[in-house]
């Protein structure tokens, strides 16, 4: 359903208008549900029974704000590299139908509005989300340096933990389950963002940039089971600080069962299976969240 909204949104849009939300992704819900749920497990473990309605909005919105701006940044640093790859080459900057300049505009335009929309929550809130643009805009060069981009994006996406335990409490004095919550974020980062790569690994080897994919070859399946565990065991942990009743237990765990299944389903070597992989992903994520509001009930 969110897949058809966000699609119907862009395809009815004007000319005019329509290349800028491609830009932002909006015809691709996926990556920002994915950026979005763990503030969610966060804002929900932070507010007990009832979280506050306005909380949850203010963090969906400003969500897909930044990821908007991340994606913006992304194809202006990219845009040589998308305009070699198959499934890149028609994204607005790669193609020219935006410019540099307005790219750049329309992502410092998304950020800002972003960290104003948090603002409503707490001022607090809004401080840590700025603090992480500095990452969000390194995080494109990183596929050029560094052997294993995807841990630094990990550790990027998983900031929207910090952001949604601070939108909730107002503090950034965090508890112990709040990394724990980190982890487990940072780690379902590393499994979907390792099967997402798969699908472009011969042009990254011909272009010569680094993903997990290449880093990984024959043994992704091996470390993504590795990942699994550290990141059920994060949430896991996370629960256990917060003395979660034991239905959370019970389905975070089921929630493994499910990423578990996804990690042995996928060919790594049909671009098809790994984006319909990629895209079950927030299953996972809705399943956790599940699990932490159960948690507050047994």
């Amino acid at each position: 359903m969110l897949y058809k909204i966000s699609t119907g949104v862009v395809t009815k849009s004007p000319d005019s208008i329509r290349a800028y939300l491609l830009l932002m992704r909006l015809d691709r819900p996926t990556g920002y549900v994915l950026y979005l749920l763990p503030g969610l497990w966060a804002v929900v473990l932070a507010s007990g029974r009832r979280p506050d309605p306005l909380t949850l909005v203010v963090v969906a919105v400003a969500a897909v704000l930044v990821r908007g701006a991340a994606c913006s940044v992304n194809d202006v640093v990219d845009r040589e590299i998308d305009a070699r790859v198959a499934r890149t080459v028609s994204r607005p900057v790669a193609s020219g139908t935006i410019s540099v300049r307005n790219a750049l505009l329309f992502a410092v335009a998304q950020g800002v509005v972003a960290l104003l929309v948090l603002a409503v929550a707490n001022v607090e809130t809004a401080l840590v989300a700025g603090a992480s643009y500095p990452l969000i805009v390194a995080y494109p060069y990183m596929k050029r340096v560094f052997f294993w981009p995807s841990a630094f994006l990990a550790l990027v996406m998983s900031v929207y933990v910090l952001i949604g335990w601070t939108a909730a409490t107002g503090s950034v004095d965090y508890p112990l389950a709040v990394y724990g919550l980190y982890a487990g974020g940072a780690f379902w980062t590393l499994i979907h963002d390792a099967i997402y790569s798969h699908q472009d690994k011969e042009y990254d080897r011909n272009i010569g940039v680094k993903s997990s994919a290449l880093l990984f070859g024959k043994a992704t399946k091996a470390w993504l089971a590795v990942f699994v565990v550290l990141g059920v065991g994060g949430v896991l942990w996370a629960g256990s600080q917060m003395s979660m009743g034991w239905a959370f237990h019970l389905i975070v765990v089921l929630a493994g069962g499910f990423l578990s299944f996804l990690v042995v389903r996928v060919d790594l070597d049909d671009p098809t299976s790994c984006w319909d992989t990629f895209v079950a992903n927030p299953y996972f994520g809705w399943i956790t969240l599940a699990a932490v509001v159960a948690g507050q009930f047994t």
